[in-house]
């Protein structure tokens, strides 16, 4: 099946602690059906310092299940679906649902 997320798309969450933030979109891991989103879902994690980084206290976006995100409309920015319309030259193009623009990516 074809990705409706893709690394890049700008995103909206739906659920979760960060609920209607915006953010983009750093990583895709199919696999696990998760996103890592910039400035979403951010842990904080007690680093010990080494030979060669720094210690003390990292902020890190972890992934978030693709349910809980939707890519964001091109014209207004609120959360849309995504369908697929195949050009005259026979490509593939991510539309969004609520006002009918093609998706860049």
């Amino acid at each position: 099946m074809a990705a409706k997320i893709k690394k890049g798309d700008n995103v909206v969450v739906l659920a979760g602690k960060d609920k209607g933030k915006t953010g983009e979109v750093l990583r895709v891991i199919p696999d696990e059906q998760r996103a890592v989103v910039r400035g979403i879902n951010v842990g904080r994690k007690h680093q010990k310092q080494t030979a060669s980084e720094q210690g003390g206290i990292i902020s890190k976006e972890l992934p978030i299940h693709v349910s809980n995100i939707a890519v964001a409309d091109p014209k207004d920015g609120k959360p849309t679906r995504v369908g697929f319309k195949v050009t005259e030259d026979g490509r593939k193009q991510r539309v969004a649902k609520r006002s009918g623009d093609v998706i860049d990516g």
